[in-house]
């Protein structure tokens, strides 16, 4: 729940957000406290608490503290004492930087996993599976996975684009139609280059899909389908990269769900896509001249 709220931050109201920093920051102890006690923490009223309660999606207070008592009672604790929640510290020995980058690696792969709708997926992949081509867009950190999922979608033999640069992303939107699916990832949601070019590609007719840790970003606004991460900002000063491992678990599960629709030619590309690249696999075979 609080990944989701998370998620939601920007769209709220300055009030709400107030109130969804302080259930962020303590998911359990607000499920102990009474609705006078959350409004008087956020220093806002009663009945803002409730409007915050329904902007994300709940029935009230009641249904919030019932959610959040349910997810902190389900929480996975860091492993010990050398996992950080916030900075690290200057003295942080090795080990200790090993352990928390693995904890908060290992809880986005796991939150996103439990938010990722299975329905949306699936849309998703069918459209991938009948496009005729597929443009991924990203900058930044989110241009590493997008030329990630390029590569892992042109080897199971579908035909896939990645851009350097906006004005190659722009134009190759600009010639996407109906039938073709353009995917635009952003952790954030507001890199406006992704926005643009993802608007272009929509005004061709063609399907766009949003990578997102927020669902009602405007990139998510100009998206047919929006794909949500749960990567939760754990607060490190020298910027964990908690995103990028929640956004590649979502595109592993894209691919794979592409693949098992047509697995005689997913066997296919990979035999193909494997030979071609054997023989310069060093003890595999000689490199051609």
């Amino acid at each position: 729940m609080a990944v989701h709220i998370s998620g939601l931050l920007p769209s709220l109201s300055p009030a709400e957000q107030r109130v969804a920093r302080l259930v962020v920051a303590d998911p359990g102890g607000v499920s102990r406290r009474t609705i006078t006690d959350l409004a008087t923490a956020a220093e806002t009223s009663e009945a803002t608490v409730v409007r915050f309660c329904r902007s994300i999606g709940l029935d009230g207070y009641p249904h919030l503290r019932i959610r959040l008592a349910a997810d902190s009672a389900r929480r996975r604790e860091p492993p010990d004492a050398r996992v950080f929640s916030g900075d690290v510290p200057p003295d942080a020995d090795l080990s200790a930087i090993i352990a928390t980058v693995a904890f908060h690696h290992a809880r986005a792969v796991e939150e996103t996993a439990r938010r990722l709708d299975p329905i949306v997926c699936e849309q998703v992949a069918a459209a991938i599976v009948a496009a005729g081509r597929v443009d991924v867009y990203g900058v930044g950190a989110s241009g590493l996975v997008a030329a990630a999922a390029q590569r892992k979608l042109q080897r199971i033999g579908r035909t896939t684009c990645c851009f350097p640069d906006v004005h190659s992303a722009l134009t190759s939107a600009a010639l996407l139609g109906r039938g073709d699916v353009a995917v635009g990832v952003s952790h954030t949601g507001t890199t406006s280059e992704v926005v643009e070019v993802l608007r272009q590609a929509s005004g061709r007719g063609a399907t766009t899909v949003a990578l997102t840790n927020f669902p009602r970003s405007p990139l998510a606004g100009v998206a047919d389908l929006v794909l949500a991460t749960a990567a939760h900002e754990v607060g490190h000063r020298y910027g964990l990269p908690v995103g990028e491992p929640a956004q590649l678990t979502v595109v592993d599960c894209l691919v794979l769900a592409v693949a098992v629709r047509d697995r005689e030619g997913v066997e296919r590309s990979l035999s193909v896509t494997d030979e071609a690249v054997r023989v310069y696999r060093m003890g595999q075979g000689r490199r051609r001249a």
